[in-house]
Formats: structure tokens, sequence, C-alpha cells
């Protein structure tokens, strides 16, 4: 019995009583949660997760991973089935896969955003704290989620479009999709990594391109700067021209206009001024950014989110109000009765399973206070938590997951938990940690929650069953969630920077009575106290300090995620981690819970971010590209206008455009760059290794590569280019098959 083949009334815009799956609810013979399909989905999940945490650490942002996910999917089933003689997977386990291994990308996106800032509070970052965090937010958004399902999936078909879902459902009817254009993934992947290596490993060319704009008087310290990489490239591509012109806009005020503007009036002051550390005619544009214009770009991130929060908040009341309504609703039914298509995990279990999380992190040292704090922690996350993850579903059906506000929630759940913790006088250093941590699992929560109803309505659209999707998700998620962690450390470790030169300690001394208890062993090997630097003091930059039984600074602990060191005691470069929310994130609790930081400046950015909303332009993204280097929002905006040539070229369609040939390079070439990027953090820790497959040579005091970077970065955007414009063209609803699945003919969704 072959099931029918799809119309495109049929997943878009018809109503839900009207509507009938590409898997009739009555067929039952299909193989759906295999042990195959979700051990697929788990590996593909950890690849594209890491591959995300690295991302993110660059660029402060994820792209959704579900529809990779499924080209690879259907592409090593059938793969699989040809090499070993054996039966062809079916479109639900295919879509079990897309399932499980959506996962990874939300669970990096909350693990990265939130858990860095433990190192700029002062504070170790543990794995333990961080896996916690991952698997209470992974696991409490799936099981808030469960009972919106038919809320927002159902009821709401065809007024929620949800379109990367939607998109996703057609990659998966269209079994052909896993032909050609997984051929595309995979080269893209094989590009990227192989030209990382050959760029961060064997050093052909330099990692950064950089000229600095001289002879104009009174314009000084501006500089231009490029990150020739691959996956920068590729999301500058998925972004499209609109959104990375606006985040080069914000990386040209940061480096053609407030750092000279700076240099310009601080020149001849005589005097530091805070929060500096030392006069600005002696810093360099670097210090400039760092010690100035980044509070302004922390400023601009907290107002983008705020504002597209406010933006969305007639959706968030109506959201609320209609779950509230749809959920009162609900008539009880015996399972019997049920259809395949509509069978969810059951309500006891999830309310059972909720309890047992929210008991678990009361119970736990995740909230470092005592038992009162611990209990409000966990009803904090519990109220915030639901309220996110709803909002968050919602906005998801109606922009999709690539879209969707989380900072700007987890910037509402710190403010008012930091509020709350003031009013009751909690205001000690474990209470910064609390905060942090409720924020971590609400953004966490909120994220998945997103990506669980994103996956949901692609099977409401194939025909899946629920209740072996939300199994399908939950495992996922806990398998992303261990390695997260483990990533995390890894790239932090690994760029890290110990040094003992004394223009980077401070002459001050420490108050060794006043500092924590806290020891750690110094490369030397002598033990020393530990002096965390959160904020700026008149000659003591922020960081971690290693000092001596007299309080002097014997080394600086530099750490990869928010460090300030660009090169190691022996001359080897490094490009240190700074996204913009861990900053930001830091910023707010400090800012509450202490009143100790620069406020003027964080004013001045949230001002300038209000400004560009005024004008029409996405706040949010302009204050990334504030914070942000030039040298990584110019190699985004060079990919948004190759997309921009591409789609005018061959006059794509939007849905076309989405599953284009430039789109699934661009998806390879940030997978390959991303996880070749987490190797080459192993050769910064095995320091020799290093430097026994350097083949850059030195001429004098300059280190002379064998290629130009801007030549090796303009074949990769020609390669980009060419395959967007010669690549096989997008069908609207998916690309035409010849071939039918198991499941059945198939057909343009």
């Amino acid at each position: 019995m072959s099931a029918p083949a799809a119309t495109a009334a049929s997943v878009s815009g018809q109503p839900a009583s009207e509507f009938q799956p590409y898997i009739p609810a009555e067929r039952h013979d299909l193989k759906e949660l295999t042990g195959s399909a979700v051990v697929l989905g788990s590996l593909l999940g950890i690849v594209f997760g890491a591959s995300s945490l690295y991302l993110f650490l660059k660029v402060g942002m994820t792209v959704s991973a579900s529809i990779p996910v499924a080209v690879l999917s259907i592409t090593i089933f059938r793969a699989l089935a040809k090499a070993f003689g054996t039966r062809r997977a079916t479109i639900l386990e295919n879509n079990i896969v897309q399932t499980a291994g959506s996962a990874g990308e939300s669970i990096a996106f909350g693990v990265g955003a939130a858990m860095p800032a433990l190192l700029l509070l002062g504070y170790e970052l543990e794995w333990t704290r961080v896996l916690t965090v991952a698997v209470f937010g992974g696991v409490l958004g799936i099981l808030m989620m469960i009972p919106l399902r038919r809320a927002f999936i159902v009821k709401q078909h065809g007024v929620l479009p949800y379109p990367e879902g939607t998109a996703c459902a057609k990659v998966l009817v269209v079994g052909e999709q896993g032909g050609s254009n997984a051929r595309t993934v995979f080269t893209g992947f094989g590009i990227g990594f192989v030209y990382q290596i050959l760029m961060q490993g064997l050093k052909l060319w330099s990692s950064e391109w950089d000229r600095a704009i001289a002879g104009i008087k009174g314009y000084s310290k501006a500089v231009v700067a490029l990150e020739p990489s691959p996956a920068l490239l590729g999301v500058g591509y998925i972004i499209g021209p609109r959104i990375a012109s606006v985040m080069i806009a914000g990386g040209l005020t940061t480096a053609l206009l407030l750092v000279p503007l700076i240099a310009y009036f601080g020149d001849a002051l005589p005097e530091i001024l805070p929060p500096g550390q030392q006069r600005i005619a002696e810093m360099s544009p670097g210090a400039i950014s760092s010690q100035y214009v980044r509070y302004i770009g922390a400023g601009a991130v907290a107002m983008g989110g705020i504002l597209s929060m406010l933006n969305a908040l007639p959706l968030i009341v109506g959201s609320l109000a209609g779950s509230l309504r749809d959920l009162g609703g609900r008539r009880s039914r015996s399972a019997g009765d049920v259809p395949r298509t509509d069978r969810d995990l059951p309500l006891p279990l999830v309310v059972l399973g909720t309890l047992m999380l929210v008991a678990a992190i009361a119970l736990s040292t995740l909230i470092p206070t005592g038992a009162v704090g611990r209990f409000l922690g966990a009803v904090l996350i519990v109220v915030f938590g639901f309220l996110f993850v709803t909002v968050s579903s919602r906005i998801t059906g109606v922009i999709g997951s690539s879209s969707n506000p989380i900072s700007g929630m987890t910037i509402a759940t710190l403010l008012l938990t930091c509020l709350i913790f003031v009013v009751l006088g909690w205001v000690g250093t474990e209470y910064h940690v609390a905060a942090l941590s409720v924020a971590g699992v609400v953004c966490i929560a909120s994220s998945n929650g997103g990506t669980t109803s994103q996956d949901l309505k692609t099977g409401y659209l194939v025909g899946a069953t629920p209740w072996k999707q939300q199994v399908a998700i939950i495992v996922g998620a806990l398998t992303s969630a261990v390695v997260m962690g483990g990533t995390l450390l890894l790239l932090n470790n690994a760029y890290t920077t110990v040094t003992d030169n004394p223009a980077e300690l401070p002459a001050v001394r420490a108050d060794i009575d006043a500092l924590p208890q806290a020891t750690q062993t110094g490369p030397d090997g002598q033990t020393y106290r530990v002096w965390w630097v959160t904020n700026p003091i008149p000659g003591v930059q922020p960081g971690k300090y290693l000092v001596d039984a007299s309080g002097q600074a014997r080394f600086l602990i530099d750490p990869g995620i928010g460090g300030r060191l660009t090169q190691t005691d022996s001359g080897t470069r490094i490009q240190k981690f700074n996204p913009p929310q861990p900053r930001l994130f830091a910023t707010i609790i400090d800012g509450i819970m202490s009143q100790k930081l620069p406020w003027g400046l964080v004013i001045l950015g949230a001002v300038l971010a209000v400004v560009m909303q005024l004008c029409g332009v996405s706040a949010l993204a302009y204050a990334v590209g504030v914070y942000l280097p030039l040298a990584t929002t110019l190699p985004i905006f060079v990919g948004g206008l190759i997309r921009g040539f591409v789609d005018r070229s061959r006059r794509f369609t939007a849905e076309e455009s989405e599953m284009s040939p430039g789109t699934l390079m661009s998806t390879g070439l940030i997978a390959g760059g991303s996880l070749a990027g987490i190797i080459i953090a192993l050769l910064v820790v095995f320091e020799g290794l290093a430097q026994a497959i350097d083949l850059s040579r030195r001429v004098g005091d300059e280190v002379q590569y064998l290629v130009p970077a801007l030549a090796a970065f303009g074949v990769l955007a020609a390669a980009l280019t060419y395959v967007g414009l010669t690549g096989k063209r997008p069908v609207a609803g998916g690309p035409e098959s010849d071939e039918p699945t198991e499941a059945g003919p198939t057909a343009p969704v």
C-alpha cells in the first residue's frame, strides 16, 4: 500500500480539520523510531552542534541544521542500503534523524551564549556546570513544548507557517533531494575543512588580512581587516545580503568611526581615561576597541535584544492568550480514539518529568546558594522557562528559528532575576552565578523549545508519530549536551594564554587578605593565590592573575573566550573568541548587582541601537556588527553579496533560494570550516607539533606566507559563486523526483 502523493494544499494554508499528511494516520507498517535513525541523528547532531558552537563563539550566531541533516540522512541511508543490500530508510526514519540532529544546534546556541559569561564574572568554567545547564535546559524546553503541540501545530495549521519546518518537510518528501544536493553539502564540507587546515594548520596563508588607513591628518587608528574564513563566508551567504549589509555597517561604525573618534579626542589627554588602562595615545586600535568600544557594543546588543522583544510583544501576548485557551479547551480521549499522528508522550509523564527536573535543579549545586535561594531559582526557571518556551515556539512558527530573538528573552530573564535578587538583598557573589544559571537554563530551554516546535511541524506535515519524535529529540539533546560542554572547555583551554610579561601584569598589588581562598599552581610549579579582576580598576586590567604572598601579580591567565592577548610569549598568533552575548550577560549581572561598570559607554551603545531601529534597520543585527571586529563582518558581507548576485542572476524565488545549491554548499562550508577549527585547537595545545607543520617562512621580522590571503579567499568566493550559478535549480516545493521512496511516490509538497 503506497502513500498518496502530497499536494501543495496539504501542507500550506489548509485548515487543520481538512489536512491530510503525506503518510496517512492509518498507516502503521512503516518503520520510524529505529535504533539506526536515532544513532545517526544523534551523531549528526553532535557534528553540527560542535560546529555551531565554534561558529557561535566566532560570530555570536548559529544557523539551522534541520535541512542539511535531513539531506545527509537521506543520502547516508541510501548509500548504506546500496553498499550492504539492506532496505532503504523510510521517510519517517529520515524525519527521526533530522529531529534528533536538530537538537545539537539549539543546545550549542544556549551553551555558547550563557556559559562563557562565568569567565567574565571571575569564575572557572566547569564542565559539570556546563553539562548540567545544557541537560536541564534542553530537556525542559522539550517537555514544556509537548503540551503546546496541539495548540500551535494542529489548531494553528494554516495560520502559523513554520517556514523552516515546512521547508524541511519538503526536503523529506522529495527523496531525490539526497542525490546531487547532498553531494553539494559534502563538497562544501570538504572544501571548508581542507581550506581551514591549510590556512590555520599548515599556514599557507595568513588567517587575517589588515591594512591601516594612514596619512590623513586627524584620522588615525582606522584599520580595515578581513578574516578569510570559509565558515564566515558561508554564514554571509545563508543570512543574505540585507542582514549581512546591516552587520558590516556596524563593523564599519566601530573600525572607521568610533575607534578613530576616540583616538581623535583622546590622543591629547595627558592622563588615563577610565575604563582604559593606559593613555589613549599609547593604545593600539585593538586596545581602544576592547577597553572602550566593547562596552558600547554591549549596550547596543542589550538594547537590540530588548527592541526585538518589544517588536514581538503583540505576538507574545497573543501566543500566551491563545495557548491558555487551547490548553483549557482540550478534551480527554481514550488512547484507542487518538490517531497515530496525534499521540504525544502522556501528559502525566511530561508533568512528572518536569517536576523531577525542577527538584533536581533545587537539590543540585547549579544554584550555589542556600536552600531558599535554590528553591526560588528553580521556581524562576519554571516560570520564565514556560513563558519563553511558549514565546519561542510561537515566534518560530511565524519567522523561523534562525530569526528567533532568544538573546532578548535571555536578557529579560537576567534583568528580572537580578532585580528580584536585589530586592531580596541577595547581592553576594554566589547570586551572580545563580542569576546566570537561571538565565542559562531558560536560554537553552527557549532555544530548544523553538526547535522542537519546528521539528513537530515537519512531522505533522509528513505524517510522523509525535511521541516518537519527542523521544528522539530528547535523546539528541542529551547526547549533544554531553559533547557541548567538552567542546566549550576544549576551545577555551586551547586558546588560553599564560604569560609573565611585565607589560601585561599590573604594578598594583592585590589585597591578599581580601582575596578568596582559591589557589592554583603556576607554570613554574609554585602555588599562587588567584586574583580575579572583573571590572577595570586604576592600573589593573580585567583578567585572572596569579599573585604571590605579597599580592604581587606573577602570571596572567588569559582565557580563550573573552581574553585580550593575541599572541603567546613565543610570538604564536592566537585569535581569541569574543562573542557579544556572554559579555553582555556578565555586564547586566555585574552592573545591576554591583554598579561598577562604565554605564555611560553602555548607554551610548543603547542610544545607537535605538537610532538604527528608528531608521528601519534591524537594531540587533547592527549591534552585533558593532561588537564584532570588522575582520569578522567583512567576509560575512562578501557572502551576502554573492547570494544577492546569484539570486538576482538566476531569479530565484525566496523558497528556491533557501534550498539552492549555493545555500547547501554554504552549510557545508560552515560545518567543514568549524570542525577543522576545533581540530586546529588541538594544535594550539601541542605547540611543538604546530610549529613542525607550519609551512610559513620567516624573512626578517615578518612572517611571509606562501599564498596571499586575499587570493585564497578570492578562490573560495569564486567557487561558491560558481556552484550557486551553475548548480541544479530547485523546483518550487522541492526538486522534482524520478525515483519513488519506499513510503510511496514522491511529489512536490
